[in-house]
């Protein structure tokens, strides 16, 4: 295990990869790389080990699939594609491979596995969900994935996903466990606090005028952002170690305006310093209340101070 090594898989795939003493390949979206997901590739690195030492490999896609066959039906994400190259690395991938979707969409079943799999990846062992489906018009499935197999010589492990209190573990659920502002929920299912990366940008001066400076984020639109509301957070850009926080989520674009991006506010508890222009990931530790409308300064100032006395207590227990 140890550093991981990215591929980024065009035709033709993966050719000349590092394969020679076979590979284990799990094939996914993974998005989140969640409990569920961990689970799954744990288990495909002890079967790839007492195999014989294959190399753990994943496969996943640029996009989401979604996004390119039915873009209206496209989930907000979890993870950017170079966050979940990351969370791999962490959890031992030797190798990720990152497959252009709208490529191999169009690939008829057989050249998938012909290429990608068995000439790419020297295939041993292939794990999927037991709803994968592959090549042109998603005609290829667990079953003519196991023919291959035999034919090609690797075995095929259909799984499902982690359960727990009585439902999967999945990408799904935890997208709306956000949306609904629930990200303790979130934070179980997914092994780790949500995160969502961000611009800092000038906000209008409206906090820094009644003492509580906030940087602005501007968050990519296709990235899932908890629900309105105060949430107790963590704040954390390059050269800045996480430090505890106060995260505002207020104006939702309406759907007329899809393309508008959302805004997270952010006041760093205790810190003077200058964000703007950085990437700053705010991870969510805790929601404190909805949001509301205040009657006048003076009702608002004495709520975020409270917000304030709230998050500290929550985000630095040892006080």
């Amino acid at each position: 295990g140890g550093a991981g090594m990215t591929l980024w898989l065009d035709e033709p795939w993966g050719a000349g990869g590092p394969f020679t003493d076979g590979s284990a390949v799990t094939i996914g979206v993974f998005d989140g790389v969640h409990r569920g997901h961990q689970a799954v590739l744990a288990g495909v690195a002890e079967r790839a080990r007492r195999m014989g030492g294959l190399t753990e490999a994943a496969l996943t896609f640029d996009v989401h699939p979604l996004s390119v066959v039915a873009p209206e039906r496209a989930p907000r994400l979890l993870t950017t594609l170079a966050r979940r190259i990351e969370l791999f690395a962490g959890l031992g991938i030797e190798t990720v491979g990152v497959l252009p979707f709208a490529k191999v969409r169009n690939l008829p079943p057989d050249r998938f596995v012909r290429e990608i799999l068995v000439e790419g990846f020297a295939a041993r062992l292939v794990t999927v969900g037991t709803d994968f489906r592959y090549g042109r018009d998603r005609t290829g499935d667990v079953d003519s994935l196991r023919r291959a197999g035999d034919k090609f010589g690797f075995a095929v492990e259909a799984v499902r996903l982690l359960e727990e209190e009585g439902g999967a573990i999945s990408s799904s659920t935890i997208r709306a466990r956000i949306a609904a502002g629930e990200v303790e929920a979130a934070a179980e299912l997914l092994g780790r606090a949500h995160e969502t990366p961000g611009t800092a940008t000038a906000g209008d001066g409206r906090g820094a005028s009644i003492g509580f400076p906030t940087a602005n984020l501007v968050v990519d639109p296709s990235l899932a952002v908890p629900g309105r509301g105060v949430y107790a957070v963590r704040a954390e850009a390059a050269g800045v170690p996480a430090l505890p926080a106060v995260c505002n989520i207020g104006v939702r674009p309406t759907f007329t305006a899809a393309g508008a991006p959302e805004v997270l506010e952010v006041h760093i508890i205790d810190w003077s310093g200058d964000l703007y222009g950085r990437e700053v990931t705010v991870r969510f530790v805790s929601r404190l209340r909805p949001e509301k409308t205040f009657p006048n300064a003076p009702a608002l100032i004495a709520q975020i101070k409270r917000d304030i006395t709230q998050a500290r207590s929550l985000l630095e227990p040892d006080r």
